[in-house]
């Protein structure tokens, strides 16, 4: 092997690895850390973030990586990792590592912050924090990308490569088609009753029967654990320690089961990526939205399709038998599937869900391009759920200090969830198309013949192919929403016996 590919290699693996423990700390965070740690966790987690930078910015990496420059004998893997070791250096080296340390140290700081102020529906306690970090990505954004915009520079941290010019009109079409769709489903004739999703359900029946099912998904538990916090999310330090999270209500398992199938989606990316330099960039997750796209699919399109439901209600009567003896498959599948807006995104249905998106991307945009003043938020925030969604929440816990993005500096975020939603909606009709018996295959039991085909498709693709020639790949198509809003439309309309 080429020596300073190998130099390089090490360096890089030394830093993904330090990567790792930032993760495990952040899970702790999340999820057990005493309140009173906040405030040295922060400065721990400030701390690491300084140590990471100036792994990641030892100008011995410059060296390797302009000796590499000359070289072309290295195959698709090595390539990628010279390519992504590139963009990472090049992004890091200008920036300076107080202003690393002051992002990470006032993300940790704003986490908690963001959930004391949400508690208490208190959004005048987290506007300081949130003021200064708008503030600090903007200065971020002038020192990694000046030829951008500064809310471009965010959004290519999670979507590299994309823009508001790519994705602007996206959610415009979506915006377009979207806004009648729901107000055809309030005003149908026929609405599904969701009753038998309402009632009193113990947490540890909850909780046996999310493992069960994250189990049959494919998520290995001997390289992953499920447990409890405010946000589900899926986090870890490697492919082999892969964390998953979900929150309960005794009133609804509903809301829990879904976190558990979509974080394990999430779960089974990881756990399935590459055998090959699992500590390399080439082997990581290609993009947030591609991500998304993995625990949607599952959530969304397997999850709540009909022969899902038809296998899984034996299960779920015989974890709640009082509430779902005498449930037939076409009650349960309505039921999971009812469209109705409201307040809170993480709760949204598939159809209002890119509203919550979209909503959230316009306001980033006006933050960042000065149209937007933090303290009008909680009334544009209203006002726009009244535009796109017709209701108005009456707390900005409902509201505003729902999520816990902006907190932790995620600005640019948000468009994933959406992209996600498009492409997952473009890889299921491929999948329906290379296996036609699918649907026969899901209420036998056989999710594997889904994790596989996500596996050999998407998973063990890392980083070697960008966005676009992924999908290409796997689709024979570019990003389509035509495809997206027809799934929704066709489906939407059977449901509620809309013409």
């Amino acid at each position: 092997m080429n020596s300073n590919y190998q130099k390089l290699v090490e360096r890089l693996e030394e830093t993904s690895r330090l990567g790792g423990i930032m993760g495990i700390l952040h899970w702790d965070q999340e999820v057990i850390m005493p309140s009173g740690a906040a405030e040295s966790r922060a400065k721990q987690m400030g701390v690491l973030a300084g140590i990471i930078h100036e792994k990641s910015t030892d100008p011995e990496i410059g060296k390797l990586l302009d000796q590499l420059k000359d070289e072309n004998s290295f195959d698709g893997f090595e390539a990628s990792n010279i390519r992504e070791a590139q963009r990472e250096y090049e992004m890091e080296t200008k920036v300076p590592k107080k202003l690393v340390m002051e992002m990470a140290e006032l993300s940790s700081k704003g986490h908690q912050v963001w959930a004391k102020a949400r508690s208490e529906n208190k959004f005048s306690d987290f506007a300081p924090i949130l003021t200064q970090l708008v503030e600090l990505k903007k200065h971020w954004a002038e020192y990694v990308s000046p030829e951008l915009q500064p809310y471009d520079a965010n959004i290519d941290l999670y979507e590299r490569g994309t823009t508001m010019a790519e994705i602007t009109p996206v959610f415009e079409k979506i915006k377009s088609e979207l806004i009648p769709l729901i107000k055809e489903i309030k005003g149908a004739e026929y609405q599904p009753d969701s009753s038998l999703l309402s009632g009193e359900f113990p947490v540890n029946k909850q909780e046996a029967l999310g493992r069960r099912i994250s189990e049959d998904m494919g998520f290995a538990f001997d390289k992953g654990r499920m447990d409890v916090s405010v946000h589900p999310f899926c986090g870890g330090s490697h492919p082999t320690d892969v964390r998953i999270t979900t929150r309960y209500r005794t009133d609804n398992f509903i809301e829990s089961l879904y976190a558990v199938i979509h974080e394990t989606g999430h779960g089974l990316y990881e756990q399935g990526r590459m055998e090959k330099g699992r500590d390399l960039p080439a082997s990581e997750a290609l993009t947030m939205g591609i991500h998304e796209s993995q625990s949607l699919f599952w959530e969304r399109m397997i999850a709540q399709g009909f022969a899902f439901c038809k296998r899984y209600l034996p299960l779920i009567t015989e974890t709640f038998p009082e509430k779902f003896k005498g449930i037939s498959e076409e009650q349960l599948y309505e039921a999971v599937n009812i469209s109705e807006p409201s307040f809170v995104r993480v709760e949204a249905d598939e159809v209002t869900y890119p509203m919550h998106v979209i909503l959230r991307y316009e306001i980033e945009k006006g933050l960042f391009d000065g149209s937007v003043e933090i303290k009008s938020l909680p009334d544009l925030w209203n006002a726009k759920m009244k535009e796109y969604l017709g209701i108005e929440p009456d707390t900005d816990t409902l509201g505003v200090l729902q999520d816990t993005h902006w907190s932790g500096a995620a600005f640019g975020y948000f468009p994933s969830y959406t992209l996600g939603a498009i492409y997952a909606s473009q890889f299921y009709e491929t999948l329906k198309q290379e296996k036609p018996d699918l649907e026969n295959e899901i209420e036998s039991g056989n999710l594997a013949i889904i994790r596989e085909w996500l596996n050999q498709k998407i998973h063990q693709k890392g980083r070697l192919l960008s966005v676009p020639e992924l999908v290409k790949q796997v689709t024979g198509d570019e990003l389509n929403p035509e495809i997206f809003l027809n799934y929704l439309k066709n489906k939407y309309r059977k449901i509620y016996r809309i013409n």
